[in-house]
């Protein structure tokens, strides 16, 4: 499955042809967030993000939907479109909507961040050499903190490290091992979580790829990003 994404980075995620049974389209980091570059709202462009955990996807009042009787659709290729039953919530100007899971039903996404595309699967994960995690709710993988093994929900909406569930808001030291990638001492993030979180400072050192479908997470570490020394 690597080597399919990785050799997909060289096509354009519109490209004229029949839908398949992956579609590959593209972002950007953008704060790091994921700014999904390519898809429509609607038949409307707009500063779209990918929310892994997000269950449903979130649209800002601000950004004009079209009356479908809670029916929308996101384009994320010529062919290829998705039927989406977003909530309203004010985002506070991040962005024009969250993409949630609800879009990919019980398929799955792949995330290359290196090549900055997502592929959209419906033959589902193909695990081949990643380390994999199965999750009841949102998609969770296990991290080392500290030492001490804990379960942290995949969240592209996180800029972070790691969130981690602490009395009070402030940065730590933490040394942090996912699978057997080393990334030492680095500074993680404890707030007022109920669950931990990691985001795209970590994430993207990593192929993710998520099957909502069968409920588990895959990881590949990708050798072009290196670790910061």
């Amino acid at each position: 499955m690597a080597l399919s994404v990785l050799a997909a980075s060289c096509s354009s995620p519109w490209n004229r042809e029949p839908v398949a049974k992956e579609v590959n389209f593209a972002f950007t980091m953008d704060g790091n967030l994921m700014r999904l570059d390519t898809v429509r709202l609607d038949n409307r462009p707009g500063r779209f993000l990918l929310g892994t955990a997000a269950p449903q996807s979130i649209v800002d009042p601000q950004f004009p939907l079209r009356r479908s009787f809670g029916r929308h659709v996101i384009q994320i290729s010529e062919k290829q479109t998705l039927r989406i039953q977003p909530a309203q919530h004010d985002l506070r100007g991040v962005a024009d909507a969250i993409i949630g899971s609800e879009a990919w039903g019980s398929n799955a996404i792949s995330i290359d961040y290196r090549s900055g595309l997502v592929t959209y699967q419906k033959d589902g994960i193909r695990d081949g050499l990643m380390n994999i995690y199965r999750y009841d709710a949102a998609p969770k993988i296990n991290v080392m903190v500290d030492g001490r093994a804990i379960s942290a929900i995949v969240d592209t909406t996180s800029p972070d490290t790691l969130v981690l569930p602490g009395p009070s808001s402030e940065r730590r030291n933490a040394t942090v091992t996912i699978g057997s990638t080393d990334f030492g001492t680095i500074d993680v993030q404890y707030a007022n979580v109920a669950q931990a979180r990691i985001g795209n400072r970590l994430l993207s050192h990593f192929l993710v790829t998520i099957d909502y479908g069968q409920r588990v997470v895959g990881l590949w570490r990708d050798p072009r990003t290196p670790l910061a020394p």
